[in-house]
């Protein structure tokens, strides 16, 4: 599998690259039956909430899809995830505008789950530098949030 689904700060695709993933496209996803939670707690800031990719009916959650340049290419973002301590990696069916695709993305792990937390305002910015690849509501929607 060659494709990488970003739902939080790797949204920002100066990121990705400045952490040296390998990609050659990215473009706008959407990942039916799930939404975005800050509730990943941070490993550097106290109170600090990252985003988790959780189940809900009908809900749906966008994010910017990378095409990587190489299937082994994912490996290299687990260390920044914390994989598989903090998140597990795994495949979920993504649509774009070009039809469906299976792409590797990130799940936080029960033991670091916390609902009572709020996203830092550095980490909402990366998410919104992915702007060109989401939605005007879907931006409004992070423009909106409450942040620490």
């Amino acid at each position: 599998m060659s494709f990488y689904f970003a739902y939080g700060s790797n949204m920002n695709p100066r990121r990705v690259a400045e952490r040296g993933i390998g990609y050659d496209d990215v473009t706008a996803a959407r990942a039916a039956g799930f939404t975005v939670r800050f509730e990943k707690r941070s490993r550097t800031q106290a109170g600090a909430g990252h985003a988790n990719l959780a189940y809900q009916s009908g809900g749906v959650a966008e994010g910017v899809l990378y095409r990587l340049t190489d299937a082994e290419e994912i490996a290299k973002m687990d260390r920044f995830e914390g994989a598989p301590v903090h998140y597990s990696r795994e495949p979920i069916r993504v649509e774009t505008d070009g039809g469906a695709t299976w792409a590797w993305t990130y799940f936080a792990n029960r033991a670091v789950i916390d609902p009572n937390l709020k996203p830092p305002a550095w980490y909402v910015a990366h998410m919104t530098a992915g702007e060109p690849y989401l939605s005007a509501e879907y931006i409004a929607w992070l423009r909106s949030l409450e942040c620490i």
